[in-house]
C-alpha cells in the first residue's frame, strides 16, 4: 500500500525500513507554499534516533539487495519511470505547490528527472570489471566493481525531485542503500514522494529511507554517521565546504555540486537576437534559483547597446507571478528573506553606478524580473551567487577581456558562449575556468547521460550516466593463483 492510498495524505511521516512513521524530534516544521503562504502540512521533525534506524536499515537490507540480478534492479527502476508518467500531473502540482515552480520549470524538471531514472535503469548491466595480465606465473588478476554500501543524500529545494534523484536512481540501480535527507523547504518533492514512488515500484523494504530535518540540528550527525560511505549534497558553497570538511575528517567521500557564478560571454560576431532570448531564458528560469542560472552576462563593446536594448525588450515580455499559469516564467522566491537580500543586492549595485532598466519591485515573494545594466568587475554584486531574477550585464572591450572577466571568481559550474563562429566558440569555452560550457546556447543544461559537475569552488565530483557508475562503485582487486608460488629465501 503507497503513500498516497494511506490515511498519510499530508505527506507528514518519514519513511524508514519500509514503514512511514512519525519523527521523533521535538521541533514542530510547517511545509509552506511560497506563492500564497499557505501552510501544505506540518510535520515533526527527524532526530538522531531515525537517523540510525534509517542508516541501519539501509546497511542490512543491501547485503540482499546488492546480490539481487540485474533484471530486478533494473525492473525497479523502470517501473518508478512508468509511475512517474502515470502520476504526472500530481508531481507538476506537487512541484508548483511546494517548491514554487512554474508550470514551464515543473515540466522541465520531470522531463529531466525521469531521463535520470531511465538512464539509471541500464546501469546494473554497465559494471564492469577487467581480467589483467600479472608478472607472476600462474596469477590471475581480477578487477571486480561492486556497489560503495551506504549513500546518504542531501537534498535542496530548487529542482528537489530532479537533484535528489540524480544520486538516489544510480546508487539503488547498483546495488547501494540509501537515506535522503532532504530540504525543509520541500521534504515531499526532495523526499517522500521519492520514497513513495520506489515503495510502489516494488523496492525491498530499507533500500531506500527518508528522514527529514533542519540541517543546524541533524546535519552533522547525518554526514559524519560511521554508516555512509559516500555523502551526496547539492546545495551552497558554503554549505558543502562544512559536509567537505566533517566527511574528510572521517575518511568519508563526498559528491559535492555546490553554488555558480556563471557567466555569457556574448562576442561581437553574435547573432545578437538569439543571444538575447537564450540570455533571457538562461538567467529567468525558476526565478533565477538554478545553481547553473547566468548571472553575469558579458557583452562586447561593439554590440553592446543592442543587446542591451533586445534583452530588455525581451524581459519585458515575460510573465511574472501565479506560477501555476502556464504562461508564468517568473514565479515566488523560496521564502522571504530570499526577497529582501536581492533588493538590497539590487539597492547596492545602484549606490556602485549600476543603471536599473527594469524591475526591482517585488509583490509578496515574486520579485519583478530585473535587469542591472554598466555593471562593473569591482562591484559587490558581481561576485555574489545571485539565485534570484537579478540580471547582471557587464561590457567588455574585446574577447581576451570577456574571458578575463568571466573567469573574474572562485565559481566554476557553468558558462556559455554565443559567437557566429563555432570554432571560434569551442576555442573561447576552452579558456572559461568551469566544468561546462555551452556555444550559442545557455548555461541550464543537464543530460542525464552526460557529466554533470563544476570546478573551483563549484563543487568535487561528476553526476551523469559512467561518472555517476564511477562516483557509486568501488573497484577491488582479487587474484587467483593458479599455480603454487616459489618464494625466494622460503623452503
Amino acid at each position: 500500500m503507497t503513500l498516497m492510498e494511506t490515511e498519510h495524505t499530508t505527506w507528514t511521516k518519514h519513511f524508514i525500513n519500509g514503514e512511514w512513521v512519525e519523527g521523533s524530534g521535538e521541533k514542530i516544521v510547517e511545509n509552506k507554499n511560497p506563492y500564497t503562504g499557505e501552510v501544505i502540512a506540518t510535520w515533526r521533525s527527524s532526530n538522531k534516533e531515525d537517523i540510525d534506524q534509517a542508516y541501519e536499515a539501509a546497511r542490512k537490507s543491501l547485503v540482499e539487495w546488492k546480490k539481487s540480478l540485474p533484471a530486478v534492479k533494473e525492473g525497479v527502476l523502470r517501473k518508478v519511470s512508468a509511475l512517474m508518467v502515470e502520476r504526472k500531473e500530481e508531481i507538476i502540482k506537487l512541484l508548483i505547490t511546494e517548491s514554487g515552480s512554474t508550470r514551464i520549470k515543473a515540466e522541465a524538471e520531470f522531463a529531466s528527472a525521469k531521463r535520470i531514472v531511465d538512464e539509471a535503469a541500464s546501469f546494473p548491466y554497465r559494471m564492469k570489471g577487467e581480467i589483467l595480465p600479472s608478472n607472476t606465473p600462474g596469477k590471475e588478476n581480477r578487477v571486480v566493481r561492486e556497489p560503495k554500501g551506504v549513500i546518504g543524500v542531501i537534498g535542496p529545494w530548487n529542482f528537489p525531485l530532479h537533484l535528489c534523484l540524480r544520486s538516489v536512481a544510480p546508487a539503488i540501480a547498483l546495488g547501494n542503500g540509501v537515506v535522503i535527507k532532504p530540504a525543509s523547504d520541500t521534504p515531499i518533492t526532495a523526499g517522500w514522494l521519492i520514497a513513495d514512488l520506489f515503495e510502489q515500484a516494488g523496492l525491498p523494504e530499507g533500500v531506500l529511507n527518508v528522514v527529514a530535518g533542519s540541517g543546524s540540528e541533524i546535519g552533522d550527525y547525518f554526514v559524519a554517521h560511521p554508516v555512509p560511505k559516500v555523502i551526496s549534497f547539492t546545495g551552497s558553497t558554503e554549505v558543502g565546504q562544512g559536509i567537505g570538511k566533517l566527511a574528510g575528517e572521517h575518511l568519508k567521500e563526498t559528491a559535492l555540486e555546490l553554488g555558480g557564478n556563471n557567466a555569457m560571454v556574448v562576442l561581437e560576431d553574435a547573432d545578437i537576437e538569439r543571444a538575447a532570448e537564450s540570455a533571457v531564458f538562461g538567467k529567468f528560469l525558476h526565478q533565477g534559483q538554478i545553481c547553473m542560472a547566468l548571472n553575469r552576462i558579458i557583452v562586447h563593446a561593439d554590440i553592446y547597446d543592442k543587446f542591451v536594448e533586445s534583452f530588455v525588450n525581451k524581459t519585458k515580455k515575460i510573465q511574472a507571478g501565479d506560477p501555476a499559469d502556464a504562461q508564468t516564467l517568473v514565479g515566488p522566491l523560496i521564502r522571504e528573506k530570499e526577497v529582501e537580500r536581492l533588493l538590497n543586492l539590487i539597492k547596492g549595485a545602484e549606490a556602485e553606478g549600476a543603471r536599473l532598466l527594469l524591475g526591482g519591485t517585488s509583490n509578496g515573494n515574486v520579485l519583478e524580473p530585473t535587469v542591472l545594466a554598466d555593471v562593473k568587475p569591482e562591484q559587490h554584486i558581481v561576485q555574489q551567487e545571485m539565485f534570484g531574477p537579478v540580471a547582471v550585464l557587464m561590457k567588455a572591450q574585446d574577447e581576451q577581456e570577456a574571458v578575463r572577466l568571466a573567469n573574474d571568481t572562485p565559481y566554476g559550474l557553468s558558462g556559455s558562449v554565443f559567437t557566429g563562429n563555432l570554432e571560434r566558440g569551442y576555442q573561447v569555452a576552452q579558456q572559461i575556468e568551469s566544468g561546462m560550457v555551452h556555444v550559442n546556447d545557455q548555461s541550464v543544461n543537464d543530460e542525464a547521460h552526460v557529466m554533470f559537475g563544476g570546478e573551483k569552488s563549484s563543487g568535487i565530483g561528476r553526476f551523469g550516466g559512467d561518472w555517476a557508475i564511477e562516483k557509486f562503485t568501488r573497484t577491488r582487486w582479487i587474484s587467483i593463483q593458479h599455480q603454487y608460488r616459489d618464494y625466494p629465501g622460503v623452503q
